[in-house]
């Protein structure tokens, strides 16, 4: 019972960390501009961010998988997310223009926001790995 305890702390841990990514990376994007921040903070902070909602979002899903293993996995997917932009039907571009399509999708491709997205995602699995190793050592009996 201890470890499905302990798991599920995990798990609920990663999603509010995934939930302040997500607002902190709405409110640069939604506002940065506004604000007086540079370009390439909004934009690739943003990106940045997105890679991190990932990677947190893959890590509560798969709380048993290795830390390395959720990142590269979080890395595909954001490729993936990346080179969809270079895939256009009607439907989907009328999609790429909605608030939600820009924030999800994206418009453009860029190699710039790959960068972004790992680079983001490395530091969510430093981050996590950290979370991981301090709450591993609380839950286990000797800690």
């Amino acid at each position: 019972m201890g470890k499905i305890k302990a798991r599920t702390q995990l798990r609920m841990k990663r999603l509010a960390i995934a939930a302040m990514v997500i607002v902190a990376g709405l409110v640069l994007r939604l506002t940065g501009y506004e604000a007086g921040l540079p370009y390439p903070l909004v934009k690739y902070g943003g990106s940045g961010l997105w890679g991190m909602m990932v990677f947190w979002l893959l890590a509560a899903l798969l709380p048993n998988q290795p830390v390395r293993r959720i990142a590269v996995i979080a890395g595909v997917v954001a490729v993936a997310v990346e080179l969809i932009r270079l895939y256009h039907t009607p439907w989907l571009d009328a999609f790429r223009l909605t608030l939600a399509g820009a924030l999800l999708l994206g418009r453009i491709f860029s190699i710039y926001n790959i960068l972004a997205y790992l680079a983001g995602i490395a530091a969510a699995a430093l981050t996590d790995q950290r979370l991981l190793l301090r709450h591993t050592r609380a839950a286990s009996p000797a800690g």
